[in-house]
């Protein structure tokens, strides 16, 4: 009994540098997947900045287009273009993402 003990122990002692192993070689292997997640979620975090920003200076923002309209027109109505397209492909996306049954949230206010 106790030499089958001995055993399973050196077994599982095995198995976990082995685990051990293979975590480590992930880690290696995620590293520049998890470099352009990391990326990605600088991004969005400045995003969302952004918007909050808006949100608690509207009347900042208004004057700000304001001036731009009035110094280059041609300018703003085509990013406005840009922006409106921009608005109705993600509208689109999460109509067609909601009805596959995929559910997009909203990010918490």
């Amino acid at each position: 009994m106790e030499k089958k003990l001995i055993e399973l122990s050196l077994q599982r002692g095995r198995l976990q540098e082995r685990i051990a192993a293979q975590r480590a070689t992930l880690a290696v292997q995620l590293r520049p997947l998890a470099d352009a997640l990391q990326t990605a979620d600088r991004g969005l975090a400045a995003a969302r900045r952004g918007v909050d920003y808006v949100k608690r200076h509207p009347g900042q923002v208004g004057v700000a287009v304001a001036l731009l309209a009035l110094l280059r027109p041609k300018g703003v109505w085509r990013w406005g273009r840009r922006a409106f397209v921009a608005w109705r492909l993600w509208k689109t996306a999460r109509s067609k993402l909601a009805a596959a049954g995929i559910a997009v949230s909203r990010p918490a206010a």
